[in-house]
């Protein structure tokens, strides 16, 4: 089954610190997060989910491990 999408709510984010006051937005992979085009990559791996089961893993984490083992 596809991963649902990730959305926030607010209501429950009042006491968690923020990620771009957590980590260095100048650093390399950052960066490199911000021009890859997700929902591209989402759709072409869209087709190999199944429709039966858990959902899945969110397909920009599987790449983003995938790109952090590569390098």
């Amino acid at each position: 089954m596809r991963p649902k999408k990730h959305r926030t709510t607010g209501w429950n984010d009042l006491f968690r610190a923020r990620l771009d006051q957590i980590i260095n937005l100048k650093h390399e992979l950052v960066q490199l997060a911000g021009k890859i085009d997700w929902d591209w990559i989402d759709g072409e791996v869209a087709p190999l989910y199944s429709e039966n089961g858990p959902p899945g893993i969110e397909t920009r984490f599987m790449i983003g491990l995938l790109l952090l083992k590569h390098t």
